[in-house]
């Protein structure tokens, strides 16, 4: 029921023809998997200081697949912070993590939050 109402507001509110519409469901998917690898790479280097790296980096990668990609990435940011504010858990720290967010899906390059010796392989 719930995927039916998404499909129905996004249809109706975006205004996407038939054809986009899959177009967007796609990059929307590919979008959640690049916040994905994003969040599993933050976790698989447990790095100091690189919260805000992984943030805008997600962020940036899914928002470069297209409409899609952006608007899953602003859906599971705007989540995650909000889960993280409910619980009570730094508001600061929640408002630096969506400037990051808003930096990564704006296309800005995501190295500006690069920590100092973060493998090259993220």
């Amino acid at each position: 029921m719930k995927l039916s109402i998404a499909i129905i507001f996004c249809f109706l509110v975006l205004g996407v023809d038939s054809q986009r519409w899959f177009q967007f469901m796609k990059e929307a998917g590919q979008g959640t998997r690049d916040m994905w690898r994003a969040y599993s790479d933050m976790k698989e280097a447990n790095w100091k200081n690189s919260d805000k790296y992984f943030h805008a980096r997600g962020n940036y990668d899914a928002a470069q697949r297209g409409p899609g990609g952006a608007w899953a990435a602003k859906v599971i940011s705007d989540a995650r912070e909000g889960i993280q504010r409910f619980t009570g858990r730094g508001a600061e720290d929640s408002r630096a993590d969506q400037f990051a967010n808003e930096w990564g899906r704006s296309g800005r390059d995501p190295n500006y939050f690069r920590p100092a010796g973060l493998p090259n392989k993220y």
